[in-house]
């Protein structure tokens, strides 16, 4: 083990002893917000120091097993208690580790996931419709909700363009990793001779903000237009300038709503997408800062890379970062994600354990 990590668990331990006696103590309720803080650092800090115990108590075991060493009626004994150690050492040692990796503090949140058709024009569109399908079926596996917040349909039922906000314990955690240019290679419906085209479509995951606590959005920073709705709807939609479009004046960023009735709550649903837009915007920034340092495939939130190909002939879908090829693209497009998303994670974890090792 390092001698950074040992340092830190060692801190961790102690911190555990000094968090013990301020839950024990009479005055430990009267600050109510103080308590229930110091309950949350308690569960959090207890299983990293049992197992830090545990290592500890491991390494003594060989220490002990080698006084034995010398002793001919002990040396058969001694070695196997050696060996079984070392093993269990290494593996505790990796686990100590992993707890150790720093915690992402959204990856609790609800998200908003952002769907654009890019190059393929209503192919593209198609396959928007075909992703956000994919995700919708896969927040349905995890028992999320989905809501869909803003909709531009194309001429075919595709989406020029879909905003959803996902609601759900661990659904950034999950889906943090979709951001980025996702190709499809097929035969389009509209196609009358045969020929696999290539399109493509950009997907966006951005975790919810709290808007008071996390991102301030002033008045007078942004400007606020109101039109009339277009698109599907029926003949009431159309009748009121309940449509919004909001402009952030000092980031340049839009966000428009127009798919619910009320005015009011079209605003509502606009200003949450654009707090999650700027949190966002501040949180590429400084993975683009980290990036410079530190190469990270998986987690750089770069939007404008490719990270996926969708090759329907071969049945096949590529994750070009972490060179995962899977042969199950019919249950993939149903929104059986799981065995991509763990892949995911594990390499960020190993990204994150590299990481640790040159710190």
């Amino acid at each position: 083990m390092k001698p950074s990590i040992a340092a830190k668990l060692a801190q961790l331990a102690d911190r555990l002893d000094e968090v013990n006696l301020l839950l024990a103590s009479e005055e430990a309720t009267r600050d109510m917000d103080q308590y229930r803080k110091l309950n949350r650092e308690h569960a959090e800090i207890t299983p990293v120091v049992e197992l830090y115990h545990a290592f500890q108590q491991c390494q003594a075991d060989i220490e002990t097993a080698k006084e034995l060493l010398d002793d001919p009626d002990m040396k058969a004994f001694a070695e196997a208690e050696i060996e079984d150690n070392q093993t269990k050492l290494a593996q505790l040692d990796r686990e100590l580790q992993m707890l150790l990796l720093p915690r992402d503090p959204n990856d609790e949140r609800n998200i908003f996931l952002e769907i654009r058709a890019g190059t393929g024009g209503d192919e593209s569109a198609l396959f928007s419709a075909d992703l956000f399908r994919m995700y919708t079926r896969f927040a349905e596996r995890n028992r999320w909700q989905v809501e869909i917040i803003s909709a531009s349909e194309s001429d075919l039922g595709g989406y020029k363009e879909v905003i959803a906000r996902v609601v759900g314990f661990g659904a950034y955690s999950k889906l943090k990793f979709e951001s980025g240019g996702h190709r499809v290679q097929r035969v389009p419906a509209t196609e009358t001779q045969g020929r696999i085209h290539t399109s493509a479509c950009t997907v966006a995951v951005m975790p919810e903000a709290d808007e008071m606590a996390e991102v301030e959005i002033r008045s007078e920073d942004i400007r606020v237009d109101t039109f009339r709705a277009s698109g599907a709807g029926g003949q009431h939609i159309n009748k009121t300038d309940s449509a919004v479009r909001i402009t952030h004046l000092p980031t340049g960023i839009v966000v428009e709503c127009q798919d619910d009735r009320s005015q009011h709550k079209n605003k509502a649903r606009a200003l949450s997408v654009l707090a999650a837009r700027i949190k966002d915007k501040e949180l590429r920034e400084r993975q683009a800062k980290e990036a410079a340092t530190r190469k990270s495939l998986v987690g750089s939130g770069d939007r404008s890379e490719r990270i996926r190909t969708y090759n329907f002939p071969q049945g096949r879908m590529t994750d070009h970062r972490i060179n995962l090829t899977l042969y199950k693209l019919d249950s993939i497009m149903d929104g059986d994600l799981f065995e991509l998303t763990q892949a995911l994670l594990s390499e960020h974890q190993a990204e994150q354990l590299a990481a640790m090792g040159e710190d």
